[in-house]
């Protein structure tokens, strides 16, 4: 099911199932109840209430007796040109020769908890292919080699205040 288009910003919203359970776990015991966990993954192409407005009207069609507990954890957010966002472009361009690409991908961060306050928010880490995964790493020296950019981006940002 296609829930929105996304935009310029962000991508189209995804659905996305983390846990099914269903049944005692014996195979010949038809289950009275199924539970699932999900959640959906949006920009401002849509609103919460929109997404929960268009599920449920899909599981009435569908005639299913239904309850969701509804949670939201956060909302999507950009994050305007100012200081924070200069100086972390400025030092990426002038340590690693990259000029950042600004961008909303890479998922969910705690950075929902703080935009909201008004506060610039960046964010900006090492690559990761076992991230979110059973046996997340990461070498050491990718933390040491972050470690220095967050040093020398306090340092410009304090320069210029």
């Amino acid at each position: 099911m296609r829930w929105d288009a996304g935009n310029v910003a962000f991508p189209p919203t995804t659905f996305q199932i983390s846990n099914l359970n269903a049944g005692t776990g014996a195979d010949n015991v038809i289950p009275g109840t199924l539970e699932a966990v999900f959640n959906f993954r949006f920009g401002s192409a849509s609103t919460p209430q929109e997404l929960r407005a268009r599920l449920e009207s899909v599981l009435r069609r569908h005639g299913l007796d239904y309850q969701i507990d509804w949670r939201q954890s956060g909302t999507p957010f950009l994050t305007a040109d100012g200081p924070l966002r200069r100086a972390v472009c400025a030092v990426l361009l002038e340590q690693l020769g990259i000029k950042p690409e600004l961008s909303t991908g890479g998922g969910t961060s705690d950075g929902r908890f703080i935009a909201p306050l008004g506060a610039e928010v960046v964010e900006l880490g090492p690559l990761n292919a076992s991230i979110h995964k059973v046996d997340e790493h990461i070498a050491l020296d990718e933390l040491e080699r972050l470690a220095a950019l967050f040093a020398a981006i306090a340092a410009r940002l304090l320069a210029n205040a």
